[in-house]
C-alpha cells in the first residue's frame, strides 16, 4: 500500500468525516517491514485496514486466485459494515468492485490509474505474438468496457485519458473526474531545508558541481539509455556536471549502461532515500530529468515524481506523456522536449541555464495549483458526497 498515492488521500478523506475501510493486497517481504508503522498511521485517522497476501505464481492463475480471495474477504466485510461506496484502484481491484456492485447495488468508483491492459502490451509484458497473452488482453479490454459501463464514477489521471474514454463505446455520458498524481507540498517544500548546510558533502559531490537528478525506479517505462545520453550531452556543455540517481533499484543496471555509453563512472552517483529524507536529498539538485517510453497507454499516466520535484522548487526536463505538454509548455521552470533525438537533447541542454534562473518559490507555487494533495482530497470528497 503506497505511502504517497493511497494513504495521504484516505487520511484526508477520513479527517473530513468519511468512515473508511481499506482492503489491500500486500507482498509479504515488504509488509512485515512497514506493518507496525502503517497500522499506527491508519489508526491515527480511524481507518480500518484488512489485507490479503499477493500470490505471485503461477502467472495468470495467481491473479485469479487473488481476485477470488478478495471477493471472499469483501463478502465478510460487506456483511459487517454495509458500505455505501466501493472505491477501487486500478483494474484487478475494480473487478472485485464490479462484483460487489452487482451483488449489493453499492455505488462503485472505478479509479483507473491508467489503461492497464494497454500498458501491459505497450511495455511488452503481454507480447501479442503469444496467443495466451493475446487472449488475456482481449479479455481485459472486454472487462474494461464493463467497468466503464457499470461504474457510477470514473477517475482518470489525465484529461488526455478522459478524452479517449469519452470516445469509447458506452462511456460518452459517464461522469469522469480528473485527478492527477498529487503530493503533500508541506512535506516536499524547499522552504523546510536548511540551506546553510552543505548536503552535497553527504554524497561526495563538489560544491561547484552541477547536479542533474533522476528520482524513482528504473524499469519498464523509464528510458535509462536516453537519460544517460542526455547527460552525456550535458557534460559537453557543463563539464562539472554529475548525475544523481535516487533509486532503490540495483545500481549495476545504471553503472553498466553508463559504461556501455562511455560515460565516466565518477560522474554517476546512485543513492537510495526514504520518504522522510527525500526532500533533503533532492535539495542538492539543479535540474531533474525523466524520460518515459512514449506510447498510447501513457496518455493516461501522471508521474508522481513531477509534483515532488517541483514542490522542492526544482526545474524539470521531461518528454510529453499524459497532460504534461498542456500543463508545462508555457511555464519557464519546466521543459517538455519534442522528441528523444540528439537534436532535442542539444536544444534542451542549451536551455538549462535559463531553467535554473526560475525562482524556487515560483516553481513550487505553480505546481501546487495542479498537483496539491489537498485539491485531490477535495475532489474525492465531493465525489463521495455526490454518490451517497
Amino acid at each position: 500500500m503506497g505511502s504517497s498515492q493511497i494513504i495521504p488521500y484516505l487520511a484526508g478523506l477520513a479527517d473530513k468525516g468519511h468512515h473508511i475501510t481499506i482492503l489491500s493486497t500486500e507482498k509479504k517481504d515488504r509488509f512485515y517491514e512497514m506493518e507496525t508503522d502503517l497500522k499506527t498511521l491508519l489508526n491515527n485517522h480511524s481507518i480500518n485496514w484488512h489485507y490479503i497476501f499477493y500470490t505471485k505464481r503461477p502467472p495468470v492463475i495467481s491473479t485469479w486466485l487473488d481476485i477470488r480471495k478478495l471477493k471472499q474477504k469483501c463478502n465478510k466485510l460487506m456483511h459487517k459494515h454495509q458500505f455505501e461506496i466501493v472505491h477501487t484502484r486500478s483494474y484487478i481491484a475494480s473487478i472485485v468492485g464490479l462484483y460487489l456492485k452487482k451483488k449489493s447495488s453499492i455505488k462503485f468508483i472505478f479509479d483507473m490509474r491508467g489503461f492497464y491492459a494497454d500498458e501491459r502490451v505497450d511495455g511488452n509484458l503481454w507480447p501479442q505474438k503469444n496467443p495466451i497473452f493475446r487472449f488475456i488482453y482481449k479479455k481485459f479490454k472486454k472487462t474494461e468496457k464493463q467497468l466503464l459501463k457499470k461504474c457510477d464514477h470514473v477517475v482518470s489521471l489525465t484529461y488526455a485519458g478522459a478524452d479517449i474514454i469519452h470516445k469509447w463505446d458506452n462511456t460518452t455520458d459517464k461522469r469522469i473526474s480528473i485527478i492527477p498524481c498529487c503530493t503533500d507540498f508541506d512535506h516536499f517544500n524547499f522552504k523546510n531545508i536548511d540551506h546553510n548546510k552543505n548536503y552535497k558533502k553527504n554524497f561526495n559531490i563538489e560544491d561547484n558541481s552541477f547536479v542533474l537528478t533522476y528520482l524513482g525506479s528504473i524499469g519498464t517505462w523509464y528510458l535509462l539509455d536516453e537519460m544517460l545520453l542526455f547527460f552525456k550531452k550535458l557534460l559537453e556543455y557543463k563539464s562539472d556536471s554529475v548525475f544523481l540517481f535516487i533509486t532503490k533499484d540495483d545500481p549495476s543496471l545504471i553503472q553498466n549502461t553508463a559504461r556501455r555509453l562511455n560515460i565516466d563512472q565518477s560522474k554517476i552517483i546512485i543513492k537510495s532515500s526514504n520518504r522522510d529524507e527525500l526532500p533533503k536529498t533532492l535539495s542538492i539538485t539543479d535540474i531533474a530529468i525523466f524520460f518515459i517510453k512514449p506510447s498510447f497507454s501513457k496518455k493516461a499516466s501522471s508521474p508522481t515524481k513531477l509534483a515532488e520535484l517541483m514542490g522542492m522548487g526544482i526545474p524539470v526536463i521531461c518528454n510529453n506523456i499524459g497532460d504534461l505538454d498542456a500543463q508545462l509548455s508555457t511555464f519557464p521552470g519546466a521543459l517538455v522536449i519534442e522528441d528523444l533525438s540528439n537534436e532535442s537533447f542539444q536544444r534542451a541542454v542549451e536551455k538549462t541555464e535559463s531553467l535554473t534562473l526560475t525562482p524556487k518559490n515560483e516553481i513550487h507555487n505553480f505546481a501546487k495549483t495542479i498537483y496539491d494533495l489537498n485539491i485531490g482530497i477535495e475532489r474525492y470528497h465531493i465525489m463521495y458526497e455526490n454518490l451517497q
